[in-house]
């Protein structure tokens, strides 16, 4: 018997498994939370697919998304990362990520924990979604304007909005989708 998955899981293999098992699951490590909105501002125009397949590439591309090193990167790596075909070779959004990993230390050393902040902005506890697709809501527009604030990039409240569905902030699965409410933790 198959299973009833969101509607924009269906179909491809790789999109199965990141739903089933990521999407919308809650994340609570500042750096993965840090990671997974990088590539969520790398998806602006894009699909997530076209993300998901080059995640690895990505992954190897800023080392690891340690925040600690993607800050070191300097105009050389801008210039390697622009010439790598495995990501998406967009300068803007390269020269983000650096600023985003230098926003994220500079949240670290001010003492605000990068997940702690964010889940706190979201009440601590997973928002279960009203089965309606949403491109922003209020809260993806006060995180935007919150990261912002403390020099990031890339962080609109569309792409935020996603990135908390991602991330599990938000349940906005399908209520038919067996994933529905057994996300959250």
């Amino acid at each position: 018997m198959s299973k009833t998955r969101c509607a924009w899981a269906q179909n491809d293999a790789l999109m199965v498994k990141y739903h089933d098992e990521e999407w919308g699951v809650p994340e609570r490590d500042s750096r993965a939370l840090w990671e997974k909105l990088q590539l969520d501002g790398f998806q602006a125009g894009l699909s997530w697919r076209t993300i998901l397949y080059k995640r690895d590439a990505f992954r190897k591309a800023f080392k690891g998304f340690d925040p600690k090193v993607v800050a070191r990167f300097t105009d050389k790596d801008v210039e390697r990362l622009m010439q790598d075909e495995g990501i998406v070779r967009a300068r803007a959004k390269i020269v983000a990520t650096i600023g985003n990993a230098r926003a994220y230390l500079a949240m670290e050393k001010a003492g605000e924990d990068f997940s702690k902040f964010i889940w706190g902005m979201a009440g601590g506890k997973v928002i279960r979604g009203t089965g309606h697709v949403l491109a922003q809501t209020p809260l993806s527009v006060e995180i935007s304007k919150a990261l912002k604030k403390r020099g990031f990039k890339f962080v609109g409240p569309v792409i935020v909005y996603a990135w908390m569905q991602a991330t599990g902030i938000v349940d906005d699965h399908a209520h038919d989708c067996f994933r529905w409410k057994k996300s959250g933790k």
